[in-house]
């Protein structure tokens, strides 16, 4: 072979291989099913063009590892929820049931209201609150006459999906009408416009869907705040029984059912894992967000409804995309980003949502740019201090869960201990 062909052959090669590494990627990474539902061939851009499209979309560079295989969910989105980066997505923005990740929506608007406030706030069940439950609801057990603390029903609504716990908290709130308007405008305040909501615990209901875009949206603003991140962490509880006149009132165990977190039914527990929330209904299929820490890195992973018949799929293929994130973090060109609230994008004028057409890379300076702005001007986080000992949550005051509120988030958590 002559020496101008070697030459013409090795560029040629070293071409193609870099195009491959940078390309992004955009067939679907499971198996693909005729008779499975496709997703709308119009899609949301928000967070970036690249968000909008079909398929799996990964810009994988030189070193990062491939997508794992035998991913089934019809949506799935993996993304670093300190910067917002989007490392790898799959149909984000395909509106879908949600299930019961959408009590993590229902959680951030409330946690905080004045109207749940103490958290040692008592309330004596009305018969009315638990009166327009859903047929076949998960339920903690909440009883009518019987009086629970604030901290008791968020308990109820993170470790067991209660959707008596979330019905009597709205009720306090001020009703279950003014809980799904408050939710929807919450939502709209997120950015998370792929969202309709109707009922406030997830329950199927016609119209109501979001998106795995959204739903990691919900988790990274709830994570904020000290009492969110505490419940869904929380592995095991004790939940108030029943009251017989003259006696000490009985309680019972409640374990989360995020399988993650505590590894039951044959569940491996997940390395780092501090929540955030699992789903199941008939229309939604499994549905499920989890937040998880590893050197210093945080990365969230929304599943939408997996079709293998694997058990526990849903964990199963979160699990893989948590691997792959902590792997390939800092070796791929982000897909996309979590936007800012609006409300902060107006004051700021950011407007990254209104950036959505933009390819990733002529965004990338946006963020680390607000990052080091944001650093200089002080920080108002809230820490508690937890960890994770064989599945149970206990106070360790060595241990912190930092979150700042500003956005782009760093040190979004500072330290988790390892199971």
């Amino acid at each position: 072979m002559s020496a101008l062909k070697k030459t013409v052959l090795s560029v040629t090669s070293a071409v193609l291989l870099s195009a491959f590494l940078a390309a992004p990627a955009s067939a679907a990474s499971g198996d693909e099913d005729d008779n499975e539902p496709k997703p709308p061939a119009v899609m949301s851009k928000i967070g970036g063009a690249q968000l909008g499209m079909s398929g799996t979309q990964v810009n994988l560079g030189a070193g990062a590892p491939v997508l794992p295989k035998g991913l089934t969910g019809r949506s799935w989105m993996v993304s670093d929820a300190e910067s917002g980066e989007v490392l790898a997505a799959h149909n984000p923005h395909w509106r879908l049931p949600p299930a019961s990740t959408l009590k993590m929506l229902f959680a951030d608007t409330l946690i905080e209201s004045p109207a749940l406030q103490p958290k040692t706030l008592a309330y004596t069940v009305k018969d009315e609150d638990l009166a327009d439950l859903g047929e076949g609801s998960s339920l903690v057990g909440v009883k009518e006459d019987l009086s629970y603390t604030v901290h008791d029903l968020w308990l109820g609504v993170f470790l067991r999906s209660g959707n008596d716990a979330v019905h009597v908290l709205a009720s306090m709130y001020g009703g279950v009408p003014k809980t799904v308007a408050d939710m929807q405008a919450h939502a709209v305040e997120l950015q998370a416009l792929d969202t309709t909501v109707v009922s406030p615990d997830g329950y199927d209901a016609p119209r109501q869907v979001s998106s795995a875009y959204d739903l990691s949206l919900f988790a990274r603003s709830g994570l904020q705040k000290a009492d969110f991140r505490e419940y869904c962490a929380t592995a095991t509880a004790q939940f108030p029984g029943k009251q017989e006149k003259g006696k000490k009132r009985e309680t019972f165990g409640i374990q989360n059912t995020n399988r993650l977190l505590t590894g039951a039914d044959g569940v491996t527990p997940y390395k780092g894992i501090a929540g955030v929330k699992n789903g199941y209904t008939t229309h939604a299929g499994n549905t499920f967000t989890g937040v998880a820490e590893r050197n210093g890195r945080v990365l969230l992973v929304t599943v939408m409804n997996p079709s293998s018949d694997e058990t526990h799929a849903v964990y199963k293929e979160a699990a893989k995309l948590l691997d792959w994130g902590f792997a390939a973090s800092g070796k791929v060109t982000p897909v996309g980003e979590l936007v800012a609230p609006k409300s902060l994008e107006d004051a700021t004028g950011t407007g990254k949502g209104a950036e959505a057409g933009k390819p990733a890379a002529d965004r990338a300076n946006g963020p680390q740019t607000a990052k080091k702005a944001a650093a200089s001007g002080g920080s108002t986080g809230m820490g508690v201090a937890f960890g994770i000992t064989g599945g149970v949550l206990v106070l360790l005051a060595g241990a912190a869960f930092l979150v700042n509120r500003r956005w782009p988030l760093p040190d979004l958590v500072r330290r988790i201990p390892r199971r």
